[in-house]
């Protein structure tokens, strides 16, 4: 089974998959790395070693922001020669799509349908009052 690591600055990777938990159930093949505000890219390309190096089998990565220290570290290991998926932007729907695409055994569609959960809120309220409003 593929396997997915969250990392993040602070403890956004850990909350988020409680967050994950809470809804799915327990996930036991995503894991999280965190880069705390006492650490720098040394101490969390270890935890993150330490991580990877304990899955058997593929996993793919999720980082919480473009350009940040989680991503930047793990790109270098990409350049580097490294086979895995590394995706930026972290969020709750990520994560869902990770598990049901597992899950079900589909590949996996995380950027088409992450973009597809993004709404403005305001507007389809507003399509539905307008839609009530004719009846």
């Amino acid at each position: 089974m593929k396997s997915l690591i969250l990392v993040s600055h602070g403890d956004f990777s850990t909350e988020l998959k409680k967050s994950a938990e809470m809804i799915l159930g327990s996930q036991e093949n995503i894991f999280t790395v965190s880069l705390l505000p006492h650490e720098g890219e040394k101490e969390f390309t270890e935890k993150f070693d330490a991580v990877a190096d304990s899955l058997d089998g593929d996993y793919i990565v999720f980082s919480d922001l473009l350009g940040g220290t989680p991503c930047n570290t793990i790109s270098k290991k990409i350049m580097n020669g490294a086979n895995f998926d590394l995706y930026t932007g972290m969020n709750l729907p990520m994560i869902i799509s990770f598990v049901n695409a597992t899950l079900i055994g589909n590949p996996l569609s995380i950027l088409e349908e992450t973009k597809e959960s993004i709404i403005k809120v305001n507007d389809l309220l507003d399509a539905t009052n307008f839609d009530e409003e004719d009846e």
